[in-house]
């Protein structure tokens, strides 16, 4: 079976390399997060999108199905039936493609402190989306098209880029009335826009929650490569920790780097009763479990085992073999077996994903619905 230059082989979840000692449950708890995003944007698929936003791509039919079979099981779900569930609905595929290898990385949710006004040392704001910010793609696609625009500026003559890093820290969007918070680091900035998310402890003692609500539309650039490049870090001590410090240690040289990136991500503050960051379904996020995919390779929702022989600092046997489910996207994230664990929040969850990158496989998790209607159609003459 072949789809998006990926050929896929069933196996038997049997070959799943410790299958039966997985947590189906919290695999389980975590797809029906996504289920009820894609349940509900299959209803509210014939409404018309909202302004400066692009009709978004339908849920795949047959995660739909499942979703719906997910959602009449009875009583409280038991981790022998979550397990069964997948078993049932789901036929395991190993994937071949002429992509880059796999890779596996980390990503987490910051903890900060932060003002709603500036103040003493908190001057370096986050802004909320402009009003003549809109997508050029579905949210969803971000990461699927390469380098070119995803967002861009809506003027009386048409559509133009948007303003870049540097100009946005230049000025640009100053005295708009879009500053949203203020921190003391323009670097603990640079990371949470680059983590999508973060979790602020204002000046009052109350803390609230931040979530990306879109971007300036230029492509991401990893500056850890560009450093790389230039030879200012070598390639094996490239870490978000080494990173941050590099970038701390001459604010000005750092600024420079920093506005390498044109990307620029802006926020919303989520209710207080926000169930956690949410990913690019819009479903709150499972520590562990949530996975950024590329979405040009794979359907959101999708549950994908995720195999990496050498994740000692994850787990302590060395193996990481894990049911997780596409539940994000990234600039970042591109290539058919690459993808960006979601690690939790805090400094404990920053110090696993900012150490994260290492070779990985996926083995795509494919609901048995689409294969008969794949068997059907090559059946038909």
């Amino acid at each position: 079976m072949k789809s998006n230059s990926l050929t896929y082989k069933p196996i038997s979840f049997a070959d799943l390399p410790e299958w039966g000692a997985d947590d189906h449950l919290a695999a389980f708890e975590t797809f029906r997060k996504s289920c009820e995003r894609i349940q509900a944007a299959a209803a509210a698929r014939e409404r018309p999108a909202a302004a400066g936003l692009p009709k978004s791509a339908p849920p795949h039919p047959a995660l739909v199905s499942v979703c719906e079979v997910s959602a009449r099981i009875p009583g409280k779900v038991t981790k022998e039936a979550a397990r069964l569930f997948f078993e049932a609905n789901f036929t395991p595929h190993t994937i071949t493609h002429k992509g880059p290898q796999g890779m596996l990385t980390g990503y987490y949710e910051p903890i900060m402190e932060g003002s709603r006004t500036a103040q003493g040392g908190f001057q370096t704001p986050i802004y909320k989306r402009p009003p003549d910010l809109i997508n050029l793609v579905d949210e969803a696609q971000r990461g699927a098209v390469g380098s070119a625009l995803t967002h861009a500026r809506k003027t009386d003559k048409g559509v133009e880029p948007f303003a870049t890093r540097a100009q946005i820290e230049q000025g640009a969007l100053k005295d708009k009335g879009l500053e949203l918070l203020y921190f003391a680091d323009p670097v603990d900035v640079f990371f949470m826009q680059i983590q999508g998310s973060g979790r602020v402890k204002l000046t009052d003692g109350t803390v609230i929650r931040v979530h990306y609500d879109g971007k300036n539309g230029h492509p991401y650039s990893s500056i850890g490569r560009y450093l790389i490049e230039k030879g200012l870090l070598a390639a094996d001590k490239v870490s978000m920790g080494a990173l941050a410090k590099w970038l701390r240690a001459d604010p000005e040289r750092g600024k420079m780097v920093m506005w390498q990136n044109a990307s620029y991500v802006f926020f919303r503050e989520l209710p207080n009763d926000a169930r956690g960051p949410l990913g690019a379904q819009n479903a709150p996020l499972t520590a562990g479990r949530s996975l950024a995919v590329d979405p040009g390779h794979h359907a959101l929702g999708t549950p994908i085992f995720v195999t990496a022989a050498k994740m000692t600092h994850v787990v302590k046997s060395g193996a990481f073999n894990r049911l997780m489910v596409a539940q994000d996207v990234g600039s970042a994230i591109k290539g058919p077996e690459r993808g960006d664990i979601y690690f939790g929040s805090g400094d404990a969850a920053g110090k696993v994903a900012g150490v994260t990158k290492h070779a990985g496989k996926f083995i795509v998790l494919l609901p048995n619905e689409t294969l008969a209607k794949a068997q059907a159609a090559q059946a038909t003459p």
